[in-house]
């Protein structure tokens, strides 16, 4: 099986691309444009695994011209950050270039060498005035969901379902993203090749490239024990707002599945792989485990919620485990512990990474 990863030396693209190359019989190449700081670590151990490395754009279509034939194509390139388009450091041409337009480039190339595509997509395409109507109840160091009180549509205690509302506003990022997989649907049905869709909650592991804005818990511990500036902001300043995490490790396991069975479910759907209830995290608990494993180090208070701040994003994947009997098997403590030991052996990574 030949398989072709785009954004190949990120954080995600890296992880599948190693987990990939594990198995027999699976070729490996991957298009990369390394403009994320950071992203050049990946290059050499790749290459020293055989990964066969394109430096290219998705936003240009003649760079797809120089890939080899692939029988699928895993799209890990993205500006992940909520922020994109509004942050004063990008534009929102730029958020549609790099997340939909490239999207649209994939799919071109999906089409002429007729491979299947898996789609990684964001809980970011969720209604954020829907999210923020979540009924929570306050913990001493955590929001949890209120079953005694009405809920919107598509969600439980376990998390949200694929099924929670998608209407605008939902931020440039979250938008791009919705839009990007409805087209995926739309090119896989009319040009009768595969898709899945995988709707994925926060990814964090060791090697993350971490900022304020995306990959929170690999930069929270390594801005922790380097004693920089940190800040609960919204919901009281109190970080009692909760997010869940996965190993993209885990990721691999269901994109290992859809690619080798797809008859098994019919392709098109959407699903959610993500850590879920027991796989999540307020800050405030964050920063307690930062507390024990580095020592004390302040945090300050911003009580003013800002504009895409939500409070508990936590995904029920149960529509993955029963599509494809999976659930996953790296824990969160496991997780922190991964990234703390990265933290100690790596005491200027977030220099080198850009945050």
């Amino acid at each position: 099986m030949k398989v072709l990863i785009t954004g190949i030396c990120g954080f995600v693209g890296s992880t599948l691309a190693r987990v990939l190359t594990e198995r027999e019989n699976t070729q490996v190449c991957g298009i990369d444009n390394f403009v994320r700081p950071g992203s050049e670590t990946n290059r050499l151990e790749l290459r020293r695994l055989g990964v066969n490395l394109f430096h290219g754009d998705i936003r240009c279509a003649s760079d797809f011209d120089q890939l080899p034939d692939a029988d699928w194509v895993i799209d890990a390139a993205a500006n992940p950050s909520v922020l994109i388009g509004a942050d004063g450091r990008t534009s929102s041409r730029q958020a549609v270039e790099h997340n939909l337009f490239g999207t649209i480039n994939i799919l071109e190339y999906a089409k002429a060498r007729k491979a299947g595509v898996i789609l990684l997509s964001t809980s970011r395409v969720y209604s954020i005035p829907q999210m923020q109507a979540i009924p929570l109840r306050e913990t001493p160091d955590a929001l949890v969901f209120d079953d005694a009180r009405p809920a919107p549509w598509g969600v439980s205690a376990l998390g949200m379902t694929e099924d929670f509302s998608t209407a605008a506003p939902i931020s440039l990022y979250g938008a791009t993203k919705l839009a990007s997989e409805a087209m995926a649907i739309e090119y896989g049905y009319t040009y009768n090749f595969p898709v899945w869709v995988n709707r994925c909650g926060v990814l964090a592991g060791a090697g993350q490239f971490g900022t304020a804005e995306q990959g929170i818990f690999s930069f929270w511990l390594h801005a922790h024990a380097r004693r920089r500036k940190l800040g609960f902001f919204g919901f009281g300043g109190r970080g009692l707002q909760v997010r869940d995490a996965l190993h993209p490790r885990d990721l691999a396991t269901v994109v290992i599945r859809q690619m080798t069975n797809p008859g098994s479910v019919r392709p098109g759907g959407i699903f959610h792989i993500a850590g879920g209830r027991d796989n999540a995290m307020s800050l405030a608990q964050l920063t307690a485990w930062c507390d024990d494993r580095f020592g004390k180090h302040d945090v300050g208070s911003h009580s003013t919620t800002r504009a895409f701040d939500v409070p508990w994003v936590v995904l029920d994947s149960a529509r993955a485990r029963e599509a494809f009997h999976w659930t996953p098997e790296m824990s969160l403590p496991k997780i922190l512990d991964e990234i703390a030991a990265h933290v100690d052996a790596h005491p200027d990574w977030l220099n080198m990474a850009g945050a």
